[in-house]
């Protein structure tokens, strides 16, 4: 990678706050192109729960990595951190600037700090971490501490993606995540990249994600998990579990009600965007931190801060 070329830009942020507008006006600015790093917005089939910003939203920017995934398969984070890495050269390549965008904090773990060769995880396997975590977060947590107390003991209580894939690896592999982890090399160079959290109000990110899924009801949410559920598809796809997928399809089977499912939706939003806030707060303390909405954010603060990040 050319080191002279200026830092590629990663703006992280909680579901709902604002991310992808930034960009759009970042990469008007800087002459830049969008990816995502989204787990749910590379999902061909989750065009409206996934948020996937449309033909207006884009503004004209070349988006790269959206939508590109059919909800049968499993997008690991080693495929996207390697695709990311095509689309990134290839905007280099055009003399443009990389922007990533999203909320998923593995994919941005993956290029500031390395990626281990981890073992694929059967589906037997990921059921029985669901049962596991089925029991609440206390009992993933002891279940992770029991099979990797050192890395486990690492982990806030509060993150339960991370605690999860330490239990997934002890129960596939019977050995601790530790030991993948001990050989990793960071796909983006030190002072390579510069790095943005949004933060925003955490009593407006709840107003707003509640008001932005009554604005997907009335898109056609409910048509959009009728056409995923009449696929027959394996309930533990990561598609499956989406955000807002897992109500709508027990109203559709009839064994909620519409104000049920919209409420459990709803508070499965909030929970995800409190979690994702602990692993910015936590996994990225010396990223720049931009205040979010609802104080506005100028492309000049913005843009005042791009100094390289990571060494």
């Amino acid at each position: 990678m050319n080191t002279d070329a200026p830092p590629v830009i990663l703006l992280a942020g909680p579901t709902a706050s604002g991310k992808t507008a930034l960009a759009v006006r970042l990469a008007r600015a800087l002459d830049g192109e969008i990816i995502n790093a989204d787990s749910m917005q590379i999902y061909a089939d989750l065009d409206i729960l996934s948020a996937r910003p449309g033909t207006e939203e884009q503004g004209g920017i070349p988006h790269h990595l959206f939508g590109t995934v059919d909800a049968a398969e499993r997008a690991s984070t080693g495929w996207w951190a390697a695709a990311a890495m095509d689309r990134i050269a290839a905007i280099r390549s055009r003399g443009r600037r990389p922007i990533i965008v999203g909320g998923t904090g593995l994919y941005f773990n993956a290029l500031v700090k390395g990626l281990a060769a981890m073992p694929e995880i059967s589906d037997h396997t990921r059921q029985s971490a669901d049962d596991i975590e089925a029991q609440g977060a206390d009992a993933l947590r002891e279940q992770a501490l029991a099979f990797d107390p050192e890395a486990a003991g690492r982990i806030k209580p509060a993150d339960l993606q991370r605690l999860r894939r330490v239990v997934e690896i002890g129960l596939e592999t019977g050995q601790p995540i530790s030991a993948f982890q001990a050989n990793t090399v960071p796909l983006l160079p030190a002072g390579g990249w510069t790095g943005l959290v949004i933060e925003p109000d955490r009593q407006w990110l709840y107003q707003h994600i509640e008001a932005r899924f009554d604005a997907m009801m009335e898109r056609g949410a409910l048509d959009e998990v009728r056409r995923l559920a009449a696929r027959g598809l394996d309930r533990t796809l990561p598609a499956m579990k989406a955000l807002g997928v897992p109500p709508l399809i027990s109203l559709l089977a009839g064994k909620t009600d519409e104000p049920a499912a919209i409420a459990q939706a709803k508070q499965d939003t909030r929970r995800y965007a409190k979690r994702q806030m602990t692993w910015f707060r936590n996994q990225m303390p010396q990223w720049h931190r931009l205040a979010g909405p609802p104080a506005p954010i100028s492309d000049e603060d913005v843009i005042s801060r791009l100094r390289p990040s990571g060494g």
